[in-house]
This record gives C-alpha cells, structure tokens and sequence, in this order.
C-alpha cells in the first residue's frame, strides 16, 4: 500500500542497521543495508569507506524506494504483503522476493510482478499470503551457505517482520 511506504522504509532500516564489514558477508562494505556496489551503481560513481560510513536514512531512501519498492509494486500489495516483500527484496533481490510472492498465491513464477500476479494476490487473504512467505523464504535462507554464521539473525529478522506484517494485515 502506499500509506505504509514510510513506515516499512523505517522497519527496513532499523533491521539493516549502522555500518557493517564483516568478513563473512559477501556483500562487502554495507551501511543503512545498502553494500557498497548497490550505492556506486545507484550513484553512479566510486565511493570510499568513509562515503558509506557517512549515508544517512535520506541518502538511501530514494534507492529503496526505486531500486526494491517500486520493483515489487509495495503501492499494489495489501498491508504487511507489501512489507515482507519489500523486506525480502532487500535482502535476496527483487526477482527473487516477486518469485516468492508468486510461489505464495500460484502465479507463474517469472520474477516480475504484473497484472496477473497482483490479481493473484487480491483473490488470497494477506494473512495466508503473509505466513506462506515467511516459510518460503526461510527454506530459502537455511540453504545458504552463510546460514551457520548469519542464521540465528536472518531468522530473527524474517520473524520479526512476519509478525509486524501481521499486525498491519490486521
């Protein structure tokens, strides 16, 4: 919906965090959930170290909003289908997090939410949609490599914005 753009863009970044390099993380340099690569090509431009420790919420805004919100169609999806989609674009790509999506309501899964997709999605109640999503894309996760190391956080994360997506369902 589009009256929940703000609120899951301040949900995102409170999950996303402050500025991250850790080893382990093939994303490299990260601040504010944004890696480096993301915000040069969004830039279009090199960056340093100290350009990504200064982002600022109002710096990455514009990105999200173009880069994963808009590309999963969040002013189309129900409340709480919105958010966890948009949640799950950040972090495993917007193709993926459309695929899931059409997983959830038996629509081709092509990556690309268009009409036939958001027909789907009307015809479903958000709440089924909303579970569904979160096994999908925790199935997704524990088969990542990564799991062992980043796991207990991922899930965390995915369950936290499963239930703030519930309550926005209502």
């Amino acid at each position: 919906m589009k009256e929940n753009w703000d609120s899951a863009l301040a949900a995102v970044l409170h999950h996303e965090g402050g500025f991250v390099h850790h080893p382990s993380d093939p994303g490299g340099i990260t601040n504010l959930g944004c890696t480096k690569t993301v915000w040069e090509e969004f830039c279009g431009h090199p960056v340093t170290e100290q350009d990504m420790r200064a982002l600022q919420p109002n710096d990455v805004a514009p990105l999200y909003r173009t880069r994963y919100w808009d590309k999963v169609k969040g002013d189309q999806l129900p409340a709480g289908v919105d958010y966890v989609v948009f949640d799950a674009a950040i972090n495993s790509g917007p193709g993926r997090a459309a695929k899931w999506l059409q997983e959830c309501v038996g629509a081709t899964p092509d990556g690309a939410i268009g009409p036939g997709t958001l027909a789907a999605v009307a015809a479903m109640p958000a709440a089924d949609i909303v579970a569904k999503y979160k096994e999908i894309r925790l199935n997704f996760l524990r088969e990542l490599k990564t799991w062992d190391t980043f796991g207990r956080g991922w899930e965390r994360r995915v369950n936290e914005v499963t239930e703030a997506a519930e309550r926005m369902v209502g």
